[in-house]
C-alpha cells in the first residue's frame, strides 16, 4: 500500500460527496489530527466532500470511516427533519391540491415537496465502495441500517427518534411497543403510539398489556 490516501473515484462520482452526493469541493481524511483513533481497522483514506459533510464528520469521534457516515448521516436527519417530516404527512398529489395557492402558505405548497426530497436523497444516498490503491476495503462489522416509508435510517433508533419529536410520541413508550410486536411492523407501533400520545403512564402501560 503506498502513502496514497485518497479513494479511488468512479467517473460518474468525480465531483458528487461520498456521504450526501452533493457537489463535493472539499475533502475528508479519517483518521485525522483532531481525533486520535489507535485502533481504526483500515488505513487512512481521504473521501471527496462537501463542506457541510465535512464539518460534521470532523465532529464525529468514532473509530471507522463507516461509523463517521452513520454520523453524517443523524446530522443530516436532525438538519432537515422538518422536510422530511413533509412525506410523513403529505403526498406530492395531496401537496399539489392543497388549495394554498395564493395565500400566505403559497410558498410551502411551491417548495415543499422539492425540499423533501432533496433531503430525503442525503439521507438516502449511499457512497460508492471504498478503493484505496485498487483494493477495496470493507467493512466486517456493518450495523444494520433500518429502511422505513422511503427513507433510509443509519438505525431503527434513529428512525423512532424521528418519529416520535414529529408526532409527539412518547420514545419510551414506542419503544416498548416495537420491543412487543418487532420491527416489521413500524406502522403499527407509531399509529397505536399516536392514540396515545397525552396518556397517563398508567393508561400507556395498560394499552401495552391488551395490545398485539
Amino acid at each position: 500500500m503506498s502513502d496514497n490516501t485518497y479513494i479511488d473515484v468512479p467517473f460518474n462520482y468525480r465531483h458528487h460527496c461520498w456521504f450526501c452526493s452533493e457537489p463535493a469541493g472539499h475533502s475528508f481524511t479519517f483518521p485525522h489530527s483532531a481525533h486520535l483513533v489507535f485502533d481504526c481497522p483500515h488505513h487512512p483514506l481521504t473521501l471527496p466532500s462537501c463542506l457541510e459533510c465535512a464539518r460534521a464528520a470532523n465532529k464525529a469521534e468514532v473509530r471507522n470511516i463507516w461509523q463517521v457516515e452513520q454520523s453524517v448521516k443523524v446530522y443530516l436527519i436532525n438538519k432537515y427533519r422538518k422536510d422530511l417530516a413533509i412525506g410523513l404527512n403529505w403526498t406530492e398529489e395531496e401537496l399539489a391540491n392543497s388549495g394554498f395557492e395564493g395565500g400566505s402558505f403559497a410558498g410551502f405548497q411551491k417548495s415543499a415537496w422539492f425540499m423533501y426530497q432533496v433531503a430525503k436523497d442525503r439521507v438516502n444516498f449511499r457512497g460508492w465502495p471504498l478503493v484505496l490503491d485498487g483494493i477495496e476495503i470493507t467493512n466486517e462489522d456493518i450495523e444494520r441500517e433500518f429502511c422505513f416509508d422511503g427513507v433510509s435510517y443509519p438505525s431503527i433508533d434513529q428512525a423512532m427518534e424521528h418519529y416520535s419529536l414529529n408526532f409527539n410520541l412518547d420514545l419510551d413508550f414506542l419503544r416498548r411497543v416495537l420491543a412487543k410486536i418487532g420491527p416489521q411492523s413500524f406502522a403499527k407501533a407509531v399509529r397505536f403510539c399516536r392514540l396515545y400520545v397525552g396518556a397517563t403512564p398508567n393508561e400507556k402501560s395498560l394499552a401495552l398489556r391488551e395490545f398485539s
